[in-house]
């Protein structure tokens, strides 16, 4: 259907762009720590669900091609696929991060809510203002394209793109694990399109398997940093703008470090203590302070030597000489991503984490990332009486605008994927449930 052609890489034109899981720094981070990566060039052709649609332009090259009295669009894009050996090298598991897209550029949101609005006829789109149009005659005129619309598209891109992919991985990966970059303002709207996707590959035995077990946080929330200050903080819940005020007021200082700063081990120190208490506190695990201070580390060393790389800060909140909280972010060209946090048991009424938060949130604007992802909620946590309801409501009141992504979804390669996926089923069990639960979470 796609006709997909992979070409092996080694260098890449997006450095510091995308999402940063794709990233050469992000590899070249993770490959210390466990992971092997390999970069690849994808070209393949999609087939026009009309004459007139095509995919997302904007970071694709195009080239438009007629076959059989129809238009085809040849696509060229690149991906990182990362790999994590088990058992002593005896298995091991492809990640592909936060790709592919959808194939076809969906049909914008704000169109689909007018052409539904009880306003529908007196409101018209910014970019057809002028004309002698209704949203209802738009969308007649033109095919409506929705994530729903396109499962059979999307199983099959995927199964193709694992096959393609297969030759060029290591003889003993088992499976190739995708957390695709597709999401929906309600968690209701990704359900429906992940059961589309097991009909489809239940009918087309194309044998994707959605797995249990996501790997990036599937729900999160993004703060639009395109707005001025003002209209950023207008967006947030008036208790947050209150506790970032009152934060203030009792002299909480935010004070944030990069790799090449002098005192850099002892901040770390510091933020690697609040995480064991943090862990001891909500039941959570985390990385070794080494994988900390290389993250942070390797930022600063590669910007020093003229690459054009995410940037890796430490934040820390300190009252009176005693430091209260952390947080650990990462700012590229498009995002800002809250990576990591900690927090004392102490003085948590000075909200030292609300401060946190909208410093990083203000660092990030001016750095010139266009939005903030909060990086992962409970979007169960919106019911007051769910443990996590206080989680939720902290990363939801910044004003953010709530995502929900599809989550992890494979391609067995190899027979022992099937106990693989059960055992790591248990393991996901045995720590999001049994340990939280002991933990009174």
């Amino acid at each position: 259907m796609f006709n997909i052609k992979i070409h092996k890489i080694e260098s890449s034109a997006h450095e510091n762009d995308g999402t940063f899981l794709q990233t050469p720094f992000w590899c070249e981070f993770k490959s210390r720590h466990g992971w092997t990566y390999r970069r690849f060039e994808i070209e393949y052709t999609l087939p026009p669900l009309n004459a007139e649609e095509g995919c997302d332009k904007s970071k694709s090259a195009v080239v438009e091609c007629e076959q059989s009295e129809r238009i085809e669009t040849t696509v060229c894009t690149e991906v990182a696929v990362l790999n994590r050996s088990f058992a002593k090298g005896m298995f091991s598991i492809a990640y592909i991060p936060l790709f592919p897209k959808l194939p076809y550029e969906c049909t914008p949101e704000e169109l689909l809510d007018k052409a539904f609005s009880d306003d529908n006829e007196s409101s018209v789109p910014e970019a057809l203002e002028g004309t002698e149009t209704t949203t209802n005659s738009v969308l007649i005129n033109q095919e409506i394209i929705t994530p729903e619309t396109q499962t059979i598209e999307f199983a099959h891109f995927l199964s193709e793109l694992a096959a393609a992919l297969k030759p060029e991985l290591p003889a003993n990966t088992i499976a190739i694990r995708f957390d695709p970059d597709v999401s929906f303002s309600s968690p209701e709207d990704r359900d429906l399109f992940n059961y589309g996707m097991k009909m489809v590959s239940y009918a087309d035995r194309l044998k994707l398997r959605k797995n249990s077990v996501d790997i990036q946080p599937p729900d999160s929330t993004l703060v639009d940093l395109t707005s001025t200050e003002e209209e950023i903080l207008e967006k947030m819940h008036s208790k947050w703008r209150y506790n970032i005020r009152l934060s203030e007021r009792k002299g909480v200082a935010i004070h944030r470090y990069l790799g090449n700063d002098i005192n850099l081990s002892e901040k770390i120190n510091k933020f690697y203590e609040l995480t064991k208490i943090t862990n001891a506190r909500d039941g959570n695990t985390s990385h070794a302070k080494a994988y900390y201070a290389d993250l942070i580390k390797s930022s600063a060393e590669e910007i020093s030597k003229g690459r054009d790389v995410p940037v890796i800060s430490l934040y820390i909140a300190e009252h009176e000489g005693e430091e209260i909280a952390s947080i650990m972010t990462l700012f590229s060209h498009d995002e800002a991503i809250y990576l990591y946090g900690a927090s004392s048991n102490n003085k948590r009424n000075l909200m030292p984490n609300h401060l946190l938060q909208w410093t990083a949130m203000k660092d990030a604007k001016a750095y010139g990332s266009k939005y903030y992802d909060m990086y992962g909620m409970p979007p169960e946590g919106k019911d007051e009486n769910h443990p996590m309801h206080g989680l939720y409501m902290f990363k939801a009141n910044f004003g953010g605008k709530n995502i929900h992504r599809t989550g992890s979804w494979d391609i067995p390669l190899k027979a022992i994927y099937l106990p693989y996926s059960a055992a790591e089923k248990l393991r996901a069990f045995w720590h999001k449930k049994v340990i939280k639960k002991l933990k009174g979470r």
